[in-house]
């Protein structure tokens, strides 16, 4: 029976996001999502596994999910991917910090931009892109089928949703910082992360995770109309 893919969620930074590392025990590439802060804990969890990091994904320009960009490309090589509606906003962590009180990190290069139905391959494994704006305008979600990494329907499939900032187990993102629309992300919710199978495991920037049907079923914001409301305050 082949291993399980190397999953690790380290929550970093003062705001716990969910830094997850992706890896795969036989060829021991991964993919870093959202190196918010704490470079070091992550560094050590891919030495820990042997890792060798083939790309570094960020889900969303806020400084949150963003902090640890520059010194993880320093030390790995490794490339760093963002869609690029949120480049303008990787260009202002000054205001960023400048609202939460905090020094601003000093910033990277990006290597590539992220675009709806892009592919990361690492090891046998293929997450598709999900361009799903209103947390912020270049927000993206990576979807991993299930079973062998091949990519599938999502009809038939199930498995593993990165949703960065857009949903959460029981809310979804706030859409009142730069860039944010209640619109846009219940669309970007409804039209693309609940057109997956109710089985796919969603793990969230921050807190805990959930399954697609359970928010389907019982997340209070996902019963509002598209211009009502406001979203978690992540």
């Amino acid at each position: 029976m082949a291993e399980q893919m190397i999953h690790e969620i380290l929550p970093v930074g003062w705001l716990q996001c969910n830094c997850s590392i992706l890896g795969d025990p036989q060829t021991r590439e991964a993919l870093v999502l959202d190196p918010g802060e704490d470079v070091d804990r992550i560094l050590e969890a891919l030495a820990r596994h042997s890792l060798t990091v083939r790309a570094i994904v960020s889900t969303h320009a806020h400084i949150d999910h963003v902090g640890g960009l520059r010194k993880l490309h320093q030390v790995t090589g490794a490339p760093v991917l963002m869609h690029g509606d949120d480049l303008d906003l990787y260009r202002h962590l000054d205001a960023q910090a400048a609202w939460l009180g905090v020094p601003p990190p000093e910033s990277t290069s990006i290597d590539q931009v992220l675009r709806e139905g892009d592919t990361l391959r690492w090891g046998p494994y293929a997450a598709s892109i999900l361009h799903t704006p209103g947390h912020t305008p270049g927000s993206v979600s990576l979807y991993l089928p299930a079973n062998d990494g091949e990519l599938r329907s999502p009809a038939v499939d199930s498995g593993k949703l990165f949703a960065g900032d857009t949903l959460f187990a029981g809310s979804i993102g706030r859409t009142d910082l730069w860039g944010g629309s209640m619109p846009s992300i219940l669309r970007s919710i409804h039209e693309k992360l609940l057109a997956l199978p109710d089985s796919t495991r969603v793990y969230p920037g921050h807190g805990l995770a959930t399954t697609i049907g359970e928010e389907r079923a019982n997340n209070p914001f996902l019963q509002l109309p598209s211009d009502s409301g406001r979203g978690e305050r992540r």
